[in-house]
């Protein structure tokens, strides 16, 4: 690997890390690497409800920069019930955190993605655009997505959940932040409700033409729609 390349350590929940990740984090740092820490703290867990996990996730942020001498802080709360970042109160939490981190540091922040709906459906490409709209608005300066489908499904992501992340964030940026408020409070309403009957989707397989590896049809109308939806809401796809 380069020197360039990131070298992931992981702290545990809560504000917690294990003799493995600090070794790796002396080897890290003895031989100068590039060191991304991750953590996710739990909205609902140990840490408690949405002041608590905020709290939490800037003491691990801060954390992760003097204990693990990261060069970058790879965040992602996640609901304790649902198990994704993108629901309404982890949103909360992760925009609350960079908006304060932001304010009185110059650290790089970066945001992971998990939806609770899979690739080809409107859903997922909704619950995406929220996270990627929360992180730009507060400052983070990556974003890491997307695991659709909670994650946990082996093959179920595509490079189109990435694009719409991408346009997401390109029309927040410079937009007033009541306007983005605004636009966040009736995004998640859309999908919050479905949380229980979310679509599984599609592996990456079936959205894309494998000989080609252009994405199929009915994933370019499914991304279309979606954009028809964030543009009825008040952001311009076509920056």
């Amino acid at each position: 690997m380069r020197r360039s390349d990131s070298h992931e350590v992981s702290q545990l929940n809560e504000l917690k890390i294990d003799v493995s990740a600090l070794t790796f984090c002396s080897y890290y740092v003895l031989s100068d690497q590039t060191i991304m820490c991750e953590h996710m703290p739990i909205y609902g867990g140990y840490a408690g409800g949405l002041e608590e996990t905020t709290i939490c996730d800037v003491a691990s942020t801060l954390n992760a920069f003097v204990m693990c001498q990261a060069n970058y802080v790879l965040d992602g709360p996640v609901h304790v019930r649902w198990g994704i970042t993108t629901a309404r109160e982890t949103l909360a939490v992760a925009g609350h955190c960079a908006r304060a981190i932001n304010a009185n540091t110059d650290l790089l922040l970066a945001n992971q993605y998990y939806t609770m709906a899979g690739p080809c459906t409107v859903m997922c490409l909704l619950e995406t655009a929220a996270q990627a709209i929360t992180d730009t608005a507060s400052g983070r300066e990556l974003l890491s997505g997307v695991a659709a489908a909670k994650g946990v499904t082996t093959n179920c992501n595509t490079p189109m959940e990435a694009r719409f992340m991408a346009q997401a964030a390109r029309a927040t940026a410079g937009e007033d932040l009541d306007k983005i408020n605004k636009v966040l409070d009736e995004l998640i309403a859309l999908y919050e409700k479905d949380y229980k009957t979310a679509p599984q989707g599609k592996i990456f397989d079936d959205c894309y033409d494998l000989t080609t590896l252009m994405p199929i049809d009915e994933y370019v109308k499914v991304y279309d729609e979606a954009v028809a939806i964030m543009e009825k809401l008040g952001l311009d796809f076509t920056k």
